[in-house]
């Protein structure tokens, strides 16, 4: 237990003096959320109605998929974790503590963007908390199992890069932060479900807002929530512990089980 409070104690602290992790987790979804709040809600003011969930979200993805899957990567290359083998640390403690550290900096920054918002910005707070907090829980820790996901199943850095900008661009555009899904067109809709922020945002929308939504909000919960399981899952199995081993257990291609939950929820649009 005292090993396991110590490695995550090292890596919260290596999350505040990295500069790249200060950066993602907290410099840049800050500054972010500032400007949208300072000219996306006079663009557009319905925004000020989904300004607090959108901005967690991208919070929430910039520290897990933009943040997170690089320092995994960079400590495979330099032969980090053979000594972390060699002294008998299993896989799946190395994965956790940097997404449960991750998840911790994701929440600080969700309490500051929950506190001033609405003084700020005039964002409209959610009717129910405890849904707000629980729907918050499960999205990011979905966000962080692919997150863990893609630093295990990226060859290099560059690889990290396209496979983070894949699900990060794309849940910008069309996946409920900028635009509702209802306002969309009825295919792009259904690819957009590919996406987790898609699924975050009909969640918050249906409990934490009292909305109606494009898809139940407990399948979008149970989507998230199984997918961050299954994503996590296989990156355990998958984790390479130096770039030198030429053999392991399965094919990075095995990663797309992930996005299985997501592929079956289009099927489940109301």
């Amino acid at each position: 237990m005292t090993a396991l409070v110590n490695h995550f104690t090292y890596e919260f602290k290596s999350g505040l003096r990295s500069t790249t992790s200060l950066l993602m987790n907290y410099l840049f979804p800050l500054g972010f959320y500032a400007m949208m709040g300072l000219v996306m809600t006079q663009v557009n003011p319905q925004f000020v109605d989904t300004m607090i969930p959108a901005m967690v979200l991208v919070s929430a993805m910039a520290a897990t998929l933009l943040g997170m899957p690089s320092p995994l990567v960079e400590s495979r290359d330099a032969g980090i974790y053979r000594s972390f083998k060699i002294n008998g640390v299993p896989a799946g403690a190395i994965l956790l503590m940097p997404a449960l550290t991750t998840i911790f900096h994701v929440l600080i920054v969700t309490v500051i963007i929950s506190l001033t918002a609405n003084p700020f910005f005039k964002g409209v707070v959610p009717e129910n908390w405890w849904a707000f907090s629980l729907v918050t829980l499960v999205s990011v820790v979905a966000c962080g199992g692919i997150g863990s996901l893609i630093g295990v199943v990226a060859g290099e850095a560059r690889a990290v890069v396209l496979f983070s900008q894949l699900i990060f661009l794309p849940s910008m555009l069309v996946g409920g932060v900028m635009l509702p899904l209802d306002t969309l067109p009825e295919s792009v809709r259904r690819i957009s479900l590919l996406l987790p922020s898609s699924h975050a945002m009909q969640a918050y929308a249906g409990y934490a807002y009292g909305q109606p939504t494009v898809i139940s909000p407990l399948i979008a919960l149970l989507v998230l929530a199984a997918s961050g399981a299954i994503a996590f899952a296989l990156a355990v199995y998958l984790f390479n512990w130096d770039n030198k081993n030429e053999t392991r257990r399965g094919h990075p291609l095995m990663g797309l089980l992930a996005l299985v939950p997501y592929a079956i929820s289009i099927f489940l649009v109301s």
